[in-house]
């Protein structure tokens, strides 16, 4: 992680946060919380807003165990909200096709350029883009969520998921080519949406 990413100030909010900073968390709090209720929201949970609090308490109640930096804090909480957001999908009655999303779905990545993907996202509205990411399965939807909005590399991907790298990378491919072809038959292609592979 460089330190022009916009995550590079984690690791002193986290050190702080461990060392019993209530400030500090609060600012990660701020500063992740957004970015947690996009990714719960796009894997089809209703109550993004309860989810995404009850991921940041139970890595309150963590973090005393935790110990890396901010890039293993920030792995960590998507691993949290991974596990949260499979639960409240499955005690869900509805379909995952009544959750809202936000129309900046893809825009959470800061001044760093945007991938294809997020291109693509970009130019739609929520609606349309949570047509698209529901349509595909559910692991590569998982794969694309984590990379786009989650904003993880594939290394940490394939941590937060369980699966290899080389397992995400081609689940990553294979979700840019759903995509494609979910977007060309919602007649709202996005130039170069499969122009751009996983990092």
């Amino acid at each position: 992680m460089t330190a022009s990413h916009p995550d590079a100030g984690l690791d002193a909010l986290v050190l702080d946060a461990r060392a019993g900073s209530g400030a500090a968390f609060t600012d990660l709090w701020r500063r992740l919380s957004p970015v947690v209720a996009g990714y719960v929201r796009g894997r089809g949970v209703r109550d993004a807003e309860d989810v995404t609090s009850d991921v940041f308490l139970a890595a309150f109640r963590g973090l005393a165990g935790f110990d890396g930096d901010g890039a293993a804090f920030r792995r960590w909480l998507f691993t949290i909200a991974h596990h949260r957001a499979v639960d409240a999908v499955r005690r869900q009655t509805r379909t995952a096709g009544d959750v809202p999303l936000e129309a900046d779905l893809a825009d959470r990545r800061g001044g760093r350029a945007r991938s294809a993907e997020s291109e693509a996202l970009g130019r739609m509205t929520g609606e349309a883009a949570l047509r698209l990411v529901h349509g595909l399965p559910a692991d590569q939807r998982d794969v694309l969520l984590l990379r786009v909005v989650a904003d993880l590399p594939v290394e940490e991907v394939a941590t937060v998921l369980e699966r290899s790298a080389d397992a995400v990378r081609q689940l990553h491919r294979r979700a840019l080519l759903r995509l494609r072809e979910l977007a060309a038959d919602l007649g709202t292609l996005a130039d170069g949406v499969a122009a751009g592979g996983p990092r």
